[in-house]
């Protein structure tokens, strides 16, 4: 949000800096994100003066240019060569020193040097209006009045004031600060001063002779609406003072009468619309909801097609305006417009945020109606506006104020004790600077106590309902800065589970990290069309559109995302990581999980001048994912093979929980998501992970003295049997001797009976108490053979 340092003083007697002025608005709760100085015409006209044409000649060489002599207060007057054909003796013009660079309308600044033209010296430049940034006008320089002084700052002879502008980052609750009168108020209230508002107590009505019939057809919708007609008027350009004053904040002025409907809802945070009174059919204003589908074409020429739940404001005939959100194409301010209808109005906050979401409308009156306006400042905004209008583009009222407002808006009532505001604040600050404190900031105190307050706030103060909210407004107001740091802190000992979350994480991070991984981080919020379970997503009620309309079920496709945007920009060798969330809704119940992924693509090491690059595999990630777990000192989990999101891969489980899942991602997930190279991906159930290494209890032992033995056996076994399956018979077969099982040969090929594949395995054998013997080996592999045999099919290969 925009706002002018002097359009600030209007409302408030200070003499206040910018600077400090921005220091107040900050530690009130108003951020100032930037304070920028604003000139009223680029350059500011520095070194511009008024300057008297003494002589002017034709110049000997040129059948154009002039010489002058020009006196601009100086000991000696300047010669200026000037190619204007108005140029004249006697004339009182704008002149540019030497060494003075100008900021024309059109094209870049450029500096004035002394220069021959034509052989002639010339000392400056007399100006027109666009040379200087002061208008369009090129057809000759500019002619000031005759009593011009002479040597005058051109800055000062037109008034130019440079302003500043404050940008702030205004929060969604305080709608009422949404306007310079609502900035004020906390500046006001903060300087212990009164509000100035403007005064509209000049506003009358001329005639009733050209009054339009307004009817509210939906008044939840629209609580209250209001209007008036003015005739007579003559739409033009907006006086200079209008145009810099909206310039200032970054609005582009259009004519007078819209750009005072701009200026008042900037002023004091009411939005305004002008119809133009010609264009309402049948003379009624309607304000409805119209058919579903009805196609409507706004200001931007764009045909809308409405829902049955838009509010419109319509004639007997069509729809004119989306209420709080667009005008008409129809209905607009033109320049042969002479009368028009002035709608000033309440509108449900609901009813406008959900209408401008679902146009893709973002307009300055949503943007303050989709919050809350004040509902008692229609009717004084249209007086207000009224006597802009009549200032700037004449006419008359020409009918009474319509004003439907059948249901008002009451204030709301709180009690407050002094105890609690005390308590919260952390300070005793006096019962006087509290009541000081809600009197600027338009808080009634309808009774007092020994004990607190009863109070009655505002209606536009929708974020102030509650007791706590009085707390909190007499604190920013105060001052955060004023409240004291206590010498002591007193804090309790939380014991907690170790090791904690975040220990666990970063040793993962340090781990994958080390392996040339880079940690991402992506919006939990994502789209539904990637939920493989759309009835058990978690969905968002009013989502800020189509791309973030859920909670994310899974971490694979916002990295996808992550991918594909690097893959774009010609980084495709990716190894990524991510710690997050996902979140699921089922029995009625939302649940969310604690999850951290892997991600490979492209080539496994960067490219070598002795080595060939080569695409990462499906065993680079495993080698990731098992040594990820060996150092978690996570063992003794279930192999078996994955589905879902994955064309091929392994899950490991704990129990009845999955601990991981990884794999090669499927295609039409890969499609989903534009990623055109191969993926490999793993999920990790990271709260499982935390509670396994929670138990972990660390085990020291000494190097066995004796020595291991290995034996390979090859079987056949069906294809559908799994290594997973084997390595699980042998450790069952014997716990205390077989320390490792491997996998080092796979055949599958058509010298194999159909249905089946070789496995070569090799089995490390271990006592740790005294050296194996042929005999006990033997023992140890003809129970194995038979348990494979008998559990899995397998058939040794001799």
């Amino acid at each position: 949000m925009k706002i002018s340092y002097h359009w600030l003083k209007e409302f408030i007697d200070t003499d206040k800096t910018p600077e400090e002025i921005s220091q107040i608005l900050t530690g009130t709760g108003l951020e100032v994100e930037s304070l920028e100085k604003v000139q009223a015409v680029p350059g500011g006209l520095e070194g511009l003066v008024i300057g008297y044409v003494l002589e002017c000649t034709d110049h000997p060489n040129s059948d154009h240019l002039h010489l002058t002599k020009v006196d601009v207060g100086g000991v000696e007057p300047l010669s200026i060569v000037c190619g204007a054909t108005n140029v004249a003796a006697g004339q009182k013009v704008v002149v540019a020193t030497v060494g003075t660079t100008v900021y024309p309308t059109v094209g870049e600044p450029f500096k004035i040097n002394k220069s021959k033209i034509r052989g002639e010296v010339s000392e400056g430049m007399i100006c027109a209006e666009d040379e200087i940034g002061l208008g369009t006008d090129h057809a000759g320089i500019m002619v000031l009045h005759a009593d011009a002084p002479v040597g005058t700052a051109a800055k000062e002879y037109f008034k130019l004031n440079d302003d500043y502008m404050y940008e702030i980052g205004l929060t969604p609750n305080r709608a009422d600060a949404a306007s310079h009168l609502g900035t004020a108020r906390d500046i006001a209230a903060f300087l212990r001063l009164p509000v100035i508002k403007p005064d509209v107590s000049a506003f009358k009505v001329d005639n009733t002779n050209n009054s339009i019939q307004v009817i509210v057809e939906n008044e939840q919708a629209s609580p209250r609406y209001a209007g008036l007609v003015l005739s007579g008027l003559q739409v033009a350009e907006s006086p200079q003072w209008l145009k810099e004053r909206l310039a200032v904040i970054g609005v582009r002025s259009i004519n007078n009468v819209v750009d005072v409907t701009n200026y008042v809802l900037h002023e004091l945070g009411q939005p305004l619309h002008a119809f133009d009174a010609a264009a309402i059919a049948g003379n009624k204003v309607v304000v409805k909801n119209v058919a579903e589908g009805t196609v409507f074409k706004t200001l931007d020429d764009v045909d809308r097609k409405l829902s049955a739940d838009d509010l419109m404001i319509c004639n007997t005939e069509e729809a004119m305006c989306i209420a709080g959100v667009f005008g008409g194409a129809k209905s607009g301010v033109t320049s042969s417009t002479t009368s028009i209808f002035l709608e000033s109005a309440y509108f449900n906050a609901v009813s406008v945020r959900k209408t401008a979401k679902r146009h893709g409308l973002k307009t300055d009156a949503s943007f303050r109606f989709e919050r809350g306006t004040d509902p008692d400042m229609p009717v004084f905004a249209l007086k207000r506006a009224a006597l802009l209008i009549q200032q700037v583009a004449g006419g008359v009222v020409s009918s009474n104020i319509f004003d439907h407002y059948p249901n008002p808006v009451l204030p709301f009532d709180i009690e407050v004790s002094y105890k609690n505001i005390d308590r919260l604040i952390g300070k005793a600050i006096g019962n006087d600077t509290i009541k000081s404190i809600l009197t600027g900031l338009d808080i009634k105190i309808l009774s007092e106590t020994e004990e607190g307050l009863s109070l009655q706030v505002p209606p536009y103060r929708v974020d102030v309902t509650r007791e706590v909210d009085i707390v909190e407004e007499v604190l920013r107001l105060y001052g955060y800065n004023n409240i004291e740091i206590p010498t002591q802190i007193r804090a309790s000992l939380n014991n907690s589970i170790r090791p904690e979350k975040d220990t666990v994480q970063n040793h993962i991070s340090d781990i994958l990290s080390a392996n040339g991984f880079n940690e991402i981080l992506n919006n939990s919020l994502t789209k539904l069309s990637y939920s493989d379970d759309p009835d058990n997503a978690v969905k968002i009620v009013n989502p800020l559109s189509s791309d973030l309309d859920a909670m994310r079920q899974t971490m694979l496709f916002s990295g996808l995302e992550a991918i594909a945007y690097n893959q774009n920009r010609r980084n495709a060798d990716l190894k990524l990581y991510e710690f997050g969330k996902i979140y699921s809704y089922a029995e009625e119940k939302y649940t969310e999980a604690q999850r951290f992924s892997v991600f490979l693509t492209g080539a496994s090491k960067p490219e070598q001048w002795n080595q060939k690059t080569t695409a990462a595999t499906f065993y680079n990630l495993k080698a990731i994912v098992d040594g990820l777990l060996k150092k978690l000192k996570i063992t003794d989990y279930t192999v078996e093979d994955t589905s879902g999101n994955f064309a091929y891969g392994l899950q490991y489980s704990k129990g009845n929980k999955v601990l991981v899942s990884f794999g090669s991602v499927a295609q039409p997930a890969l499609k989903k998501a534009d990623v055109n190279n191969d993926v490999f991906y793993a999920e990790f159930n990271f709260d499982l992970v935390l509670n396994l290494v929670r138990k972990n209890n660390i085990v020291y032992q000494e190097v066995s003295k004796f020595p291991a033995v290995r034996r390979d056996l090859s079987m056949l076994v069906d294809t559908a049997v799994t290594f997973g399956q084997l390595k699980q018979i042998a450790g069952r077969t014997d716990k205390k001797l077989i320390k490792e099982v491997n996998v080092f040969d796979v055949y599958q090929g058509d010298k194999l009976p159909a249905g089946k594949k070789s496995y070569a395995l090799s089995f490390i054998l271990q006592d740790t108490e005294k050296t194996l013997t042929d005999k006990a080996i033997d023992s140890t592999m003809q129970k194995l053979i038979f348990n494979l045999g008998k559990e899995a099919g397998a058939e040794i290969r001799k």
